[in-house]
């Protein structure tokens, strides 16, 4: 407890010790371990703090309690020996008064040069150890605190108020810097807002504070080292991630993915064995399995771990889709449907589900299904443009290019940015004959971004345009350009080819084709293609076991996923049988909820009752200008003049 404060020294112990005493007291020994305080037992903590006094008032005087306070040792000396003697036994208290050297010897200026060569060394020392508040248990918040913080902060961030998010987030390292979660929700914060250092600093110094224990941090930095393109760098996170925590999934998962987009196929099936060894079934370890066999071909296994994702996590509306794009590769048409069926009721409100749905339907010839699945998507997504820009090309095939139009206009507006949105757009007009207007939206497309594949794409499709309406030399400069974004777009080549051979140039021609075969990128398939996760495994136990090293398993998951495995051989052998996969399909999603249900699915019933929309009005989900200045809906469209003026930008 600290009794007064004094101008040399703001903090010091009530009892200071003998040593740093130059006139040590020899009655300090002789005095008792108890000291009775009579005279402050009852005063309240507040009246110990002395009174503020100038350079013109005299020092308040001593407490009557037996106490000697004083600065100086030589005088309380002096007043002892000459005074009162009855004061021999009562204990002084003393100020420490801080001590100057004026002149360092030698041994100290050695001493001083020690330190500092320590100090310079520590710095590059590297130390797991986290910066912590220096605050009484009393004052740091109660941990109900961190917990509200975390989520003020996640509601903050999807309302893109960025700044007051990171703010609570930075006060909850503060208090907490030995949780990993703010750590990595502030980490992801910054990268939302691309600013990739400042999320790596973030990340090194929670793997810090965690002292490598907290495998989130280094599974979120290694996904953004991955992001930034440093490949050697992300590998090594994910290996920390899976050394701290080897039951992580996220980690084996993403570091699989990495090693699939290198083409290293064999190196991501031996990660994805691994976190089916650790980590049990998972969804996302089935359906990257069971695409890496629809890859190679192998059907009938990439459906046996698509249902094995599916029945891990019936909601996946992702492994639905993915299941159900597979069967539209193999023109399934009944199997696909089916599976969007599950999609949509899986997930109601994903974009992606209708959107993907719409496309299938409009390639089955069914139009009009198509547009009432793209209106849907677009009554649960009002800000996506993506549904917008579909349904207007829909318009424009089937329809009118003055309600594609508007419909373009309409998604212009929810993103401005979206340059898919401009390009398509350009491309109608181009069409339409509206050859000033088409050029204005590419320039308003390459306006946004002209460095990205959406511009490579762009130029062509503009260099396609000049070379049509005659401007040569401008369309192999649009030309050139693309290719400078993209060198590897077969497209681009091949159009300049024929524009050169159109103008009888063929060996001008020959030579872009001849460019185009030495610059391309070679890809070389791996050699684990042949085989296919379930076909190397062999029905032996022994085999398994050394595949998979599943006899190191001693719970009961391991044996289990041991049992999945030794049956795979003849489901797969049974399901091959069946040529025909809608009898598959059928089998399965009748055996997976109740018998009653029917098969067949009310798309109308499921949106009023699931989703509480009426079919009969959502195209006035479509409306475009304000009740105010149109009252006719039907009007509003018609309304829309062939030429549109374009939107500043």
């Amino acid at each position: 407890m600290q009794l007064f404060s004094s101008p040399q020294s703001t903090q010091f112990p009530l009892f200071s010790s003998p040593s740093t005493n130059p006139n040590p007291n020899p009655s300090f020994s002789r005095f008792p371990s108890k000291i009775p305080f009579n005279g402050f037992s009852s005063l309240p903590l507040p009246l110990l703090k002395p009174p503020k006094c100038s350079s013109q008032q005299s020092p308040p005087p001593p407490l009557q309690s037996g106490l000697v306070l004083s600065s100086d040792g030589e005088e309380d000396d002096d007043e002892l020996e000459g005074g009162d003697k009855a004061l021999e036994g009562v204990l002084k208290v003393r100020r420490p008064v801080k001590e100057f050297v004026e002149e360092e010897d030698e041994t100290s200026s050695v001493s001083l040069k020690i330190d500092s060569g320590l100090q310079d060394l520590a710095k590059k020392m590297p130390v797991f150890e986290p910066e912590r508040v220096e605050t009484a248990p009393t004052e740091r918040p109660l941990g109900v605190n961190l917990e509200l913080g975390l989520y003020r902060a996640k509601v903050l961030t999807r309302n893109f108020q960025f700044k007051e998010a990171e703010k609570i987030l930075r006060k909850c390292i503060i208090f907490w810097p030995e949780d990993g979660r703010a750590y990595v929700a502030l980490g992801k914060l910054l990268t939302k807002q691309s600013k990739f250092g400042e999320a790596r600093s973030v990340y090194e110094k929670g793997c810090q504070a965690t002292q490598g224990e907290n495998p989130y941090i280094w599974q979120c930095w290694a996904v953004l080292e991955n992001k930034a393109g440093n490949i050697r760098k992300a590998r090594e996170l994910f290996d920390a991630a899976t050394v701290a925590d080897k039951r992580h999934v996220a980690a084996w998962h993403g570091w699989a993915v990495l090693e699939i987009k290198e083409n290293n196929i064999k190196k991501a099936r031996n990660l994805l064995g691994k976190a089916l060894k650790y980590c049990g079934g998972n969804e996302y370890i089935y359906q990257t399995l069971a695409l890496l066999e629809a890859k190679g071909n192998r059907f009938e296994q990439a459906r046996y771990l698509f249902k094995q994702a599916t029945l891990r996590n019936p909601k996946s509306c992702a492994s639905w889709l993915a299941w159900a794009q597979v069967e539209m590769q193999q023109e399934n048409n009944y199997a696909a449907r089916k599976l969007f069926e599950k999609a949509v009721q899986a997930s109601p409100k994903n974009r992606f589900a209708w959107h993907v749905w719409a496309i299938f339907e409009a390639n089955q010839g069914d139009v009009a299904k198509a547009k009432k699945l793209l209106k849907i998507g677009h009554a649960l997504n009002p800000r996506d443009p993506v549904l917008l820009q579909s349904l207007a090309l829909l318009e424009y095939k089937n329809s009118s290019a003055n309600l594609a139009r508007a419909v373009f206009r309409k998604a212009s507006e929810i993103d401005p940015k979206h340059q898919p949105v401009w390009m398509a757009w350009g491309w109608m007009e181009w069409k339409e004959g509206n050859l000033s207007t088409a050029r204005a939206l590419y320039q308003r497309a390459l306006a946004i971004n002209s460095t990205s594949e959406s511009a490579a794409r762009c130029l062509q499709a503009w260099g396609v345009l000049e070379q049509r309406a005659g401007n040569l030399s401008v369309a192999r400069r649009l030309f050139r350009s693309s290719l400078n974004i993209n060198s590897q777009s077969y497209i681009t080549w091949m159009t300049w080819a024929s524009l050169e051979e159109e103008q009888g140039n063929s060996v001008r021609a020959e030579e872009i084709r001849n460019l185009y075969f030495q610059q391309r990128t070679e890809i070389v398939d791996d050699a684990s293609w042949v085989m296919g996760f379930l076909d190397i495994i062999d029905p032996a136990l022994d085999s398994i076991k050394r595949l998979l090293k599943l006899g190191e398993i001693s719970d009961i998951k391991g044996l289990d996923i041991m049992k999945k495995v030794e049956g795979m051989n003849s489901y797969i052998a049974e399901a091959s049988s069946n040529t025909a996969s809608t009898l598959f399909i059928d089998n399965f999603l009748g055996s997976k909820e109740n018998a009653g249900n029917s098969n067949n699915f009310d798309l109308d019933a499921f949106i009023r009752d699931k989703l509480s929309l009426d079919v009969s009005k959502l195209d006035e989900k479509m409306y475009i200008f304000e009740p105010k200045k149109t009252t006719s809906y039907k009007r509003a469209w018609r309304s829309v003049p062939k030429k549109v003026a374009l939107p500043h930008a």
